[in-house]
């Protein structure tokens, strides 16, 4: 593999020292120079319009674990010289304006070539520097923290209002930390990767450093694998190494050749350093955070439970069988903190203009292998009606630029958010932006689904929070979005409200669509009756004292909506109704006649006239799902049965035919 990369000097002037002393003697080349006093090249291009689009290739996968030890064998030949900063040159120039800026702050090897498989998906948006420690290299940890903070305060003082991204993996973990603590007033988003903090207060960490000492053959393993954590060897790094690294072995044995045993044992008196600076000093940390641990589980002890029970820390599990979970192909870093609502490019995150486009990796990820089987559990039928009327099979019916209000009946459990947000990817290549309930938002309900519903990617596939402003600022930017007026108390409906509007009486979104010359596409779903049954609704739970008590300490944790309607159809109470499975039919949409509301300045000030528009607009919601509630009886498909038999016969991948419009 070639690899390039270019240095950089982190305050803006060339430093002695600073250089590539690996350059000549492998396949490295170096591309661009070093920074200079003035604009550098990616000041420059910050200037330049950029955007991303949608199902943009993001380059994850295309690096394997095997180019990550070549690479680190590269960079370790005749490594000389202080600490420095490099750029990878796969990172590119951000495809965004204002993109900011990503330190990456490496593990105990301090090769800083860990965020290889990330490179190019990060470096989209975001400018990527990674830290480079030599392997013979004996700064301090006091040291190491200066050189980092005196480059992030450089970068804060040219552009204050700029977040800076620091990703700690294990000892840099410790770095980012005590680094956030001695800077409270530059804006700091911290991702730390199982950080090694706990190393300072483990039982194991005064026995293991001198059996190492002792007895230094017992461990031929590089640097680039001494991922000790909590002072313990993970069972799964050896499983790892013996198992699934045979094409790699001979790397592995040469990089066990090249570091002398004197710098192990200083990295490892580096850690525990770094792990006691940065526990003694949690207390002060104001930055945001995000903790990425493996197989729901912490290292114990008392940092653990101070950074999970923080009020700015986000927590995130994994299931790994590696002990890295950075340099797991199966993890997308990019993916991760776009999930967690974490991506912005100013002090305040706005979920309208820090939003990134799905990539292809990650909608290959979701629907290609997640949510395939629930997919194709749904089997779902796709419809649209033409500007005279005409129904049609797909999306053909729906005008290809925005703005664009789509409002609809919401139905049980939202499950019919998953298939349109496909289809419409896969169709149109457009983002349906979800107005969606708060509490999608609520950290709590966040990591107690992080891997149970298609909930946790609402953010990742254009969610917004309900609120008149960001849908104002949505149709302003001529985008496609989803409304569902009736929000949860139709999605959590009792018993025998099956199909049933709970729309407010007053036009809430008619008159600010007109406002802003945008098309009205009201459509219907129908099935969720055939794959699920309500089992205890929302008036039987709260008959139970406990359940009654949940419900009510859920709801306090985020702002009620539509508090100003009266009556049970203002019920926007959240609650999880119990529910049985039946035996699939199928999902079935059908997207109504575009209503044009573009020249319609009467609705403005017409109240009457609003109102009537409105009141029109629930009718063909109600008329799409009387229409398909008839049509499906027609379906020879709508059993799984017959589905099933027809791909059996055609093949998994054949799409099931339906009713004729």
């Amino acid at each position: 593999m070639s690899i390039s990369l270019c240095t950089l000097a982190p305050f803006g002037v060339k430093l002695p020292g600073l250089r590539l002393g690996w350059q000549t003697r492998s396949s490295l080349r170096a591309k661009g120079a070093a920074v200079t006093g003035g604009e550098n090249v990616l000041e420059k291009t910050m200037k330049e319009v950029r955007y991303l689009d949608v199902l943009y290739d993001d380059g994850f996968g295309s690096v394997t674990l095997k180019e990550y030890f070549t690479t680190v064998r590269a960079m370790l030949r005749n490594d000389g010289g202080p600490p420095r900063w490099f750029c990878p040159v796969e990172c590119g120039q951000p495809k965004v304006e204002n993109a900011p800026l990503l330190l990456f702050l490496p593990g105990t090897d301090g090769v800083g070539m860990e965020l290889i498989l990330h490179h190019q998906s990060l470096g989209k948006v975001f400018e990527v520097r990674c830290l480079h420690i030599p392997v013979n290299d004996r700064t301090s940890f006091e040291g190491l923290l200066q050189f980092v903070e005196q480059c992030v305060k450089y970068e804060h003082s040219l552009k204050p209002n700029r977040p800076i991204y620091i990703v700690g993996d294990s000892f840099g973990g410790c770095l980012a930390i005590s680094l956030a603590a001695r800077n409270p007033e530059v804006d700091l988003v911290l991702v730390l990767v199982d950080p090694g903090i706990s190393c300072a207060e483990t039982s194991l960490q005064p026995i293991l450093l001198p059996l190492l000492q002792i007895v230094p053959t017992i461990l031929q393993l590089p640097i680039p694998y001494l991922a000790i954590s909590g002072g313990s060897i993970p069972q799964e790094a050896l499983g790892f190494l013996s198992g699934n690294l045979t094409s790699v072995q001979p790397l592995v044995a040469e990089l066990g050749h090249t570091i002398k045993w004197d710098t192990i044992m200083w990295r490892l008196k580096l850690q525990k350093l770094g792990a006691s600076y940065a526990s003694s000093r949690l207390h002060v940390v104001q930055a945001q955070i995000l903790l990425l641990a493996r197989d729901n589980l912490l290292p114990n002890g008392d940092v653990a439970d101070r950074l999970k029970t923080m009020e700015n820390c986000k927590v995130r599990h994994f299931r790994s069988f590696t002990d890295r979970l950075i340099l797991d192909d199966n993890i997308n870093l990019l993916t991760v903190i776009k999930r967690a609502n974490m991506y912005r490019r100013c002090r305040k995150l706005d979920f309208v203009t820090d939003y990134l486009p799905p990539t292809l990796s990650e909608f290959k990820k979701t629907f290609d292998e997640d949510f395939k089987p629930y997919l194709r559990l749904l089997s779902p039928v796709m419809l649209s009606t033409l500007t005279n009327g005409r129904i049609v099979h797909g999306l053909v019916g729906v005008p290809e630029k925005g703005p664009i209000l789509f409002v609809s009946y919401h139905s049980l459990l939202a499950i019919d958010l998953a298939p349109i947000c496909e289809e419409f990817l896969r169709e149109k290549r457009r983002v349906v932006r979800v107005m969606a309930h708060p509490v999608f938002y609520w950290e709590n309900f966040a990591s107690s689904s992080q891997e149970l519903s298609f909930f946790t990617n609402i953010s990742l596939y254009g969610g917004v929070p309900v609120s008149p402003f960001n849908m104002y600022r949505l149709l302003e930017r001529n985008e496609f979005v989803l409304l569902f007026p009736g929000g949860i108390r139709e999605a959590l409906h009792r018993k025998g409200e099956e199909y049933k509007l709970f729309w407010p009486d007053e036009a809430e979104f008619v008159r600010m669509a007109a406002s802003l010359g945008a098309t009205v596409i009201p459509f219907g779903c129908v099935g969720e009756d055939d794959f699920l049954e309500l089992f205890l609704d929302y008036n039987e739970q709260r008959s139970i004292p406990y359940l009654h008590n949940l419900i009510d300490s859920v709801n306090q944790n985020f702002s009620r909506i539509r508090d100003t309607v009266k009556g049970d159809d203002g019920n926007q109470v959240f609650h999880l109704p119990a529910v049985l499975p039946k035996v699939p039919g199928r999902l079935y949409f059908l997207f109504g006649k575009p209503i044009e509301l573009k020249g319609m300045k009467n609705i403005l000030k017409d109240r009457k006239s609003a109102n009537k528009v409105y009141m029109h607009i629930k009718s063909e919601v109600e008329n799409t799902i009387a229409y398909l509630k008839k049509k499906r009886e027609e379906d020879p498909y709508r059993s799984i049965t017959q589905r099933a038999l027809y791909q059996a016969t055609w093949g998994v991948s054949a799409q099931v035919p339906t009713f004729d419009p």
